[in-house]
């Protein structure tokens, strides 16, 4: 029975997959954002706004992922409680070394003018840049040149919280009788957590500063990663029960599911999610929209493949095959570089806003695959291996059997 339910420990194949599509989706909308081509309006460059939905899945797999450990406790007490401060070092050992190292590169070069800079440096390598009243940079994104680390900023906001959340959702959660209500109690607290977003965001229209770009905005995203959590757990502690079925159904329903997800993507990538541009100003029926369009095509996308067993042969096909394997390993870092080498591309051809995606964008791609195998070898791998103290990577999911639901899993960074 345990080989038909979904893994909750170890590595997955299928997800590097699904982290190596969310990941391209990013670069296809960098490029075409910065090639100009996602505003005209006589092509179809439009539809590449969707590559936006590469922030929501990186942050409902880290809900996922993440969260797992804290849920298996949740749901059954007497199992190992994941421990605060060797979770807080592999997070920062995950996340930062890499990152480091393209701030780095970024001073040296494209800001070498703020070089001596000490408040910009400090604001770059702790992720506070977002919480800057009035930094020197135009957007409130960031530089240019980094302007998706917005997104790691929220992560690694999350990251930090997330031990005081997963206790607050165990408290309530514990308080049931048996591991069924146990789980239906904590799924009520995550769709409360996830509420929090909205009443945010529409706070956010009556208040002024960067503050779209901060955490609240988007515990909604994690929270589907977090449901999904309960359900692998709950699914392993009651193999005959709701959950399990759940688990089954979904799995197996997968070209439903992407079916839907590819029709939420077109959605998510007209202007009734939001500008196309960052000039525009948004308006909070658009933004509270954007939140539950993004949301349900990445939960469309991504639960298939959480809730499938280990080697369900379709989705080992498409997302678990070595070339995709290969670019989620690689994913983190190319998340880092690509804008940097992106813009830094068409600032020295002088084409900002004046390219074509067409040609650009195999160029790009290929640059930025080639420096984020080498970031991931020089730097990810060594602080990978610092992390887990030496030991060497745990064999994937589908070579295992075992339920170990307490067993806490070491997932890569978005």
């Amino acid at each position: 029975m345990s080989l038909s339910l979904p893994p909750v420990s170890g590595h997955q194949d299928t997800l590097d997959g699904v982290r190596a599509t969310a990941a391209l989706a990013v670069l296809a909308y960098h490029v075409a954002s910065t090639s100009g081509d996602l505003t005209e309006a006589s092509r179809w460059g439009w539809l590449y706004n969707g590559g936006q939905i590469g922030v929501p899945i990186f942050f409902a797999l880290s809900g996922l992922l993440l969260y797992r450990p804290w849920a298996a406790v949740s749901l059954d007490p007497g199992g190992s409680k994941p421990r605060v401060g060797t979770y807080l070092r592999k997070r920062a050992l995950r996340i930062l070394p890499a990152y480091w190292a393209v701030v780095v590169c970024f001073m040296l070069t494209a800001a070498w003018s703020h070089v001596t800079d000490a408040g910009t440096w400090l604001s770059l390598l702790t992720l506070t840049h977002t919480y800057l009243p009035e930094p020197w940079w135009e957007s409130s994104l960031g530089p240019a040149h980094l302007g998706q680390i917005w997104s790691l900023a929220v992560e690694a906001a999350w990251y930090v919280t997330l031990p005081v959340t997963a206790a607050l959702l165990g408290w309530y959660a514990r308080r049931g009788r048996d591991v069924g209500e146990r789980a239906r109690r904590l799924l009520k607290a995550i769709v409360g957590y996830a509420v929090l977003s909205f009443l945010y965001t529409s706070f956010l229209y009556t208040a002024a500063g960067h503050s779209m770009l901060w955490l609240p905005r988007y515990f909604v995203w994690f929270a589907i990663g977090m449901a999904l959590a309960v359900l692998t757990v709950w699914a392993r502690l009651e193999p005959d029960g709701a959950a399990a079925r759940v688990c089954r159904t979904v799995a197996d329903s997968w070209p439903a599911c992407w079916t839907g997800a590819a029709l939420l993507y077109v959605i998510a990538s007209t202007p009734a999610t939001g500008p196309l541009d960052l000039v525009t100003q948004d308006v909070v029926w658009t933004s509270l929209l954007d939140l539950v369009v993004s949301g349900l095509c990445a939960a469309a996308f991504v639960a298939p493949v959480a809730l499938a067993p280990p080697g369900h042969r379709p989705l080992q096909a498409i997302l678990g095959n070595p070339v995709m394997r290969f670019l989620g390993r690689i994913s983190y870092s190319l998340f880092l570089w690509q804008m940097l080498i992106i813009v830094g591309w068409y600032e020295w051809t002088d084409r900002v806003f004046r390219g074509d995606v067409a040609t650009d964008l195999p160029l790009l791609l290929a640059a930025s695959i080639a420096a984020a195998t080498v970031s991931h070898h020089l730097v990810e791998r060594p602080a990978q291996r610092l992390a887990r103290g030496g030991r060497p990577r745990r064999a994937p999911n589908s070579a295992r059997s075992a339920p170990e639901h307490a067993r806490a899993p070491e997932p890569p960074a978005p």
